[in-house]
């Protein structure tokens, strides 16, 4: 290493150390359960057939992925749906994600008959996702880590290829996400529009529609819309909660966000004023999430988290992970550790 060289990585460690260190973080995907393969597979619609227990031994086998097109249904547009067990036999604790690909044109994913993702809107009111990679969390109750899962995934195909049509299909984990001790992602309640009353915990949003977290909306039923719109999460929590001090991770948001837990706010990424027309935003859909929670705000028993959104163009919402309530001391150990790797790599990787 000559001269020159170490000055600039001093240089570089002098102006981490003064600005602080961003708090971007790459993503590292890690599989733990490969899927790609031959899957059962019919064609037509019937929602029994993301029962568990359902009977699909005179299926077709087909490859995926590829489009059902090369696998000998040439022609065919419409509704099908595939079908895929597996044992999962791990310990672990971390959140696992089931990864899809991209698939043409909508989809509904439910393991062992319990929906976990969705991306696009079936007819009447059909809009494609045929461009939305597939990425589902899958909520720790569902899996069953010791004995046999089930996949079952209804697809509705306007025109052209067809089907689970491309990407590299399985189970996967986040090798570098802070795992939270309570996860929130999957689905939560969603109205698009405008109202402070929306915060409140006795708010009754049982007519709003459920929305998959993390994930764009667009890609969700709500193409093209630019605006406000409100999520809003129940979660019941132990009666030792107050044991800990916590936070409110909520990932990456496109654009401005206010979060509130029982009606009280506890953090925000930029201005959000009430005109739309004030909203300025930039770079603010890249910084992540991680909001300090006040001592008393959280309660044993339900709790309701509301988040209010902005976004001015292009896609939007809550749209990467992690989503869930993490404690300070393993929020900030992480971060340290993090902001030390990072430094590490830009040294000897430079």
């Amino acid at each position: 290493m000559n001269r020159e060289s170490i000055k600039y990585k001093l240089l570089i460690i002098c102006l981490l150390l003064i600005t602080g260190f961003s708090n971007s973080h790459g993503e590292d995907w890690e599989r733990v359960l490969r899927l790609n393969g031959y899957w059962r597979f019919s064609i037509g619609d019937d929602i029994n057939w993301a029962k568990p227990n359902y009977n699909d031994a005179d299926w077709e086998e087909i490859k995926v992925p590829s489009t059902w097109e090369n696998e000998g249904f040439y022609g065919y547009n419409g509704y099908a749906w595939y079908r895929k067990s597996f044992i999962l036999d791990t310990k672990s604790n971390r959140t696992f994600y089931l990864q899809l690909g991209f698939i043409d044109d909508v989809d509904e994913v439910y393991l062992n008959g319990k929906l976990i993702g969705f991306s696009g809107s079936f007819p009447p009111n059909f809009e494609t996702a045929y461009n939305a990679f597939r990425r589902y969390p899958i909520a720790p109750e569902l899996l069953n880590r010791y004995g046999k899962n089930v996949i079952a995934v209804r697809v509705y195909d306007s025109q052209l290829g067809g089907g689970i049509v491309s990407g590299d299909i399985g189970v996967y984990v986040r090798a570098d996400l802070l795992d939270p001790q309570y996860n929130m992602e999957g689905k939560w309640k969603f109205r698009t529009g405008d109202n402070k009353s929306w915060k409140e915990i006795n708010y009754d949003d049982s007519n709003w529609n459920d929305l998959m977290v993390p994930g764009v909306w667009e890609t969700q039923g709500y193409k093209d819309y630019d605006g406000f719109a409100w999520y809003r999460k129940t979660i019941n929590l132990p009666s030792n909660i107050s044991k800990d001090k916590y936070i409110l991770m909520l990932g990456k948001i496109d654009d401005l966000d206010e979060a509130y837990i029982n009606g009280q706010l506890v953090g925000k990424t930029g201005r959000m004023y009430d005109d739309a027309s004030r909203n300025f935003f930039d770079q603010e859909w890249q910084e992540f999430r991680g909001y300090y929670i006040s001592a008393g705000v959280l309660k044993p028993g339900k709790n309701v988290i509301a988040v209010r959104v902005y976004d001015g163009y292009n896609y939007g919402g809550i749209h990467e992970g992690p989503i869930g309530l993490v404690t300070q001391k393993k929020y900030s150990d992480f971060w340290r550790k993090s902001k030390r790797k990072n430094i590490w790599e830009i040294l000897f990787n430079n």
